[in-house]
C-alpha cells in the first residue's frame, strides 16, 4: 500500500514536472514570435496605407468610380498606389489632404494597381486606361473626361489644387496644407492660416 506521503510526493513532482512543461513552452513561444515592424520608409506590405500613414482609413474603397463620375460630369482625381511601397506611403498624406481641402467638390478615387482590370481593351472609362505602370501615379480629369494633370511620383499640391481648380471651375482654398509626422509613420494632413470657425 502507498503511504499518503509518498502519493502527496508524486503529486507535487507531477505539478513541477508540468510547470516545468508550461513555462518552457511559453518562453518558446515569446522566442519564436517576431514583433511586427512598420515603416514609412520601405516597401513591406503593413496593411491600407491611408489608416496607417494618413490617418484617413475612409479613403478606401472609394466612394465612386471612375464611370460614375463622368456619368455626373465631375472632377475625378485619380491616385494609383501599393500598399507595398515607400513612396505610396509617403505620397498617402497628400491625398489624404486633397480630400480634407476639396471634400465633396471632387471624387477622389485611390486605387490600388493590384486591383486593376487587366484586360488589354480599356477605354477612358475605365482607370486602368490612364495608369502608366509606375506607382504613385495621379491623374486629374474635369468632368468632360480631359486630362487636366498626369503625373508620377510625388506631385506637390499646388499643382494639384490648380489642376482641380480647373476642372471644378472653384476657387483654391484660401489656405494651405501641410503634412506633420508624429512619428516614423504617422502623418496627417493640416490646414495652414485656416481662421474660418466651424459650422460656417
Amino acid at each position: 500500500m502507498i503511504s499518503v506521503e509518498t502519493l502527496e510526493l508524486k503529486k507535487l513532482v507531477f505539478t513541477l514536472i508540468l510547470f516545468r512543461i508550461f513555462i518552457s513552452l511559453l518562453l518558446l513561444l515569446f522566442i519564436s514570435v517576431n514583433p511586427a515592424y512598420s515603416a514609412r520608409d520601405t516597401n513591406s506590405y503593413d496593411g491600407n496605407i491611408y489608416p496607417i500613414y494618413a490617418g484617413n482609413g475612409s479613403l478606401v474603397p472609394p466612394q465612386s468610380t471612375l464611370s460614375e463620375s463622368l456619368k455626373n460630369e465631375r472632377t475625378s482625381v485619380l491616385v494609383f498606389y501599393l500598399d507595398d511601397s515607400s513612396t505610396s506611403k509617403e505620397f498617402a498624406p497628400v491625398v489624404s489632404g486633397i480630400k480634407l481641402l476639396w471634400s465633396s467638390s471632387i471624387d477622389l478615387i485611390p486605387l490600388s494597381i493590384d486591383e486593376l482590370d487587366n484586360n488589354e481593351e480599356k477605354t477612358f472609362r475605365d482607370p486602368g486606361y490612364y495608369w502608366h505602370g509606375k506607382i504613385p501615379q495621379i491623374v486629374i480629369l474635369d468632368g468632360k473626361g480631359n486630362v487636366l494633370l498626369d503625373r508620377e511620383g510625388l506631385v506637390s499640391f499646388d499643382d494639384i489644387n490648380n489642376a482641380i481648380t480647373k476642372g471644378t471651375g472653384l476657387k483654391k482654398p484660401d489656405f494651405d496644407l501641410t503634412v506633420k509626422s508624429f512619428n516614423e509613420y504617422n502623418s496627417e494632413p493640416s490646414k495652414d492660416g485656416y481662421t474660418r470657425p466651424r459650422g460656417r
